[in-house]
């Protein structure tokens, strides 16, 4: 990876300066989660698993950013439904089908596949290509499952998206409304599972520790979900949908554990929520950057 590349896209570019942002944000609600985990019995080696986590997310972000394009990006959507259909081989939980196992790891697959997979999915909407209609399989998956969660995520993310792009025609429209209505069928689908303190509840735990920790977690947490809007001042349609698609679905994500036993991203224990996200900020830097290197010498 050149330097010169990395001069002009950090923070040269809008969606690089939304990297930075969620560099900084990101990091410091996945340290303070560690700690408020550990100060509450919880082994230090499940918060240094998160910080590893977030270690492998950054480097894979830049190699995406760097090397992933064209229909290579595309293939994310189709490999999404598969990886989101994969949970349903799993035992699950109570009934609840929402992870893959790899190993001594289970992985969320909506949550580590589908911020890399919306990128993609703008990309493909301003084309008006019709694998756009993948992202209606997710929302189908996401509402068997059942995760109101990510469904919701998904459905106000993609909405947020078809709203900055100019084209959306019929196919769009189709789109938006099939996620919304699985997002509604998700929502009326019973949810057993009982929240888990350092998972779904860790900002209360870090009242408990101290309000004022608990404030620090709610402004880092909404500072990693809004991020993405830095590259909202991007000359290119796509790069605009994919940074408002990309915040909404993170900041429903994170809106998600105060309405029910939904982790909270970066900050609760489980490397999926920070795998993904970093994937996401990886392609739309790369969007960005190939949009920049078309317009003149790299």
């Amino acid at each position: 990876m050149s330097m010169h590349w990395l001069t002009r896209v950090l923070p040269g570019t809008p969606p690089g300066r939304a990297a930075a942002s969620f560099t900084l944000t990101s990091g410091g609600a996945v340290l303070l989660g560690g700690l408020v985990a550990a100060a509450h019995g919880v082994p230090l080696s499940l918060g240094a698993r998160n910080a590893g986590a977030w270690l492998v997310g950054a480097l894979l972000a830049a190699l995406l950013a760097r090397h992933a394009k064209g229909r290579g990006v595309w293939l994310l959507l189709p490999l999404a439904v598969l990886g989101v259909g994969a949970t349903f081989l799993d035992s699950g939980l109570s009934g609840v089908h929402r992870w893959v196992g790899l190993g001594p790891v289970r992985l969320h697959a909506a949550a580590l596949l589908l911020p890399g997979a919306l990128v993609a999915w703008t990309d493909v909407a301003a084309r008006r290509r019709p694998l756009g209609l993948a992202v209606l399989g997710l929302a189908g998956l996401l509402a068997l499952q059942p995760d109101a969660a990510q469904a919701v995520a998904l459905a106000g993310a993609v909405g947020a998206a078809l709203l900055v792009l100019r084209r959306r025609g019929a196919l769009g429209a189709g789109v938006a409304l099939g996620a919304g209505v699985a997002a509604l069928v998700s929502l009326a689908r019973p949810d057993p599972l009982a929240p888990v303190p350092e998972v779904e509840g860790i900002v209360g735990l870090a009242w408990e520790t101290s309000p004022g920790l608990a404030v620090l977690a709610v402004l880092l947490l909404a500072g990693a979900a809004l991020s993405p809007l830095a590259a909202r001042a991007s000359p290119v349609e796509g790069v605009r949908a994919a940074a408002w698609g990309l915040a909404v679905y993170f900041a429903l994500c994170v809106l998600a554990p105060g309405l029910g036993a939904f982790p909270v991203p970066w900050m609760g224990l489980g490397v999926s929520p920070i795998l993904g996200a970093w994937c996401g900020l990886g392609l739309l830097v790369g969007h960005g950057a190939r949009a920049l290197s078309a317009s003149g010498p790299a």
